[in-house]
């Protein structure tokens, strides 16, 4: 696919570019970010720049990951990136996607990353007709959960070993969002569990 830019009332999303190494790699100092994500530690100029110019293109190009650098309106400040991943399961009958980001420490706290994944989520909903999106997190990311939550996510509970970091398994906090909890129309009808009455 072909990068795609969302805005918002404060944000624009676009795909990272070759200028946007330098804000990447400071972001990334902070050490809360390799804490919680697979962003490595530490993080180099080497690391940044390919993520920024190899990985982050290819994924846009081969459809496995739609990453986008999010930035303000007022002065074009990094604010996270911020992506749609395991693209693969797109295709019907599956049509679904996982949501992941990470903040940049000065940025937190003002809204940026609820309004810029609101903006990614209606996207996904509206644009790629996915059916259902994922979020994750290593249980005990409050910041991350609390970006899901304010987003419409509803929690579905713990995953057992599912996080691989740095050499151990961690337990994970799982959320899902579906196109009606945003006020968007069903692609497909969905029929919850009734004890009462089983699914056909």
């Amino acid at each position: 696919m072909e990068p795609v830019t969302l805005t918002t009332e404060r944000l624009y999303l676009r795909a990272l570019e070759p200028a946007d190494t330098d804000a990447v790699l400071a972001a990334c100092q902070d050490p809360e970010i390799p804490r919680w994500t697979s962003v490595p530690s530490p993080y180099t100029r080497e690391h940044a720049a390919d993520f920024v110019q190899r990985l982050s293109p290819l994924g846009w190009q081969d459809d496995t990951m739609y990453n986008f650098g999010v930035f303000t309106r007022a002065s074009g400040t990094l604010v996270s990136s911020m992506a749609l991943v395991r693209l693969g399961q797109l295709a019907a009958p599956v049509r679904q996607a996982e949501l992941g980001f990470w903040t940049v420490k000065e940025q937190r706290g003002r809204g940026y990353t609820v309004e810029a994944a609101r903006a990614v989520c209606r996207w996904a909903f509206e644009d790629l007709g996915v059916e259902r999106l994922e979020w994750y997190a290593e249980a005990g990311n409050e910041g991350s959960r609390a970006v899901a939550l304010r987003l419409g996510f509803v929690m579905e509970g713990v995953q057992r070993a599912k996080v691989a970091q740095r050499g151990t398994r961690r337990d994970a906090w799982v959320g899902a969002l579906l196109p009606t909890d945003l006020g968007l129309p069903a692609q497909a009808p969905y029929l919850p569990y009734d004890p009462g009455h089983p699914a056909d």
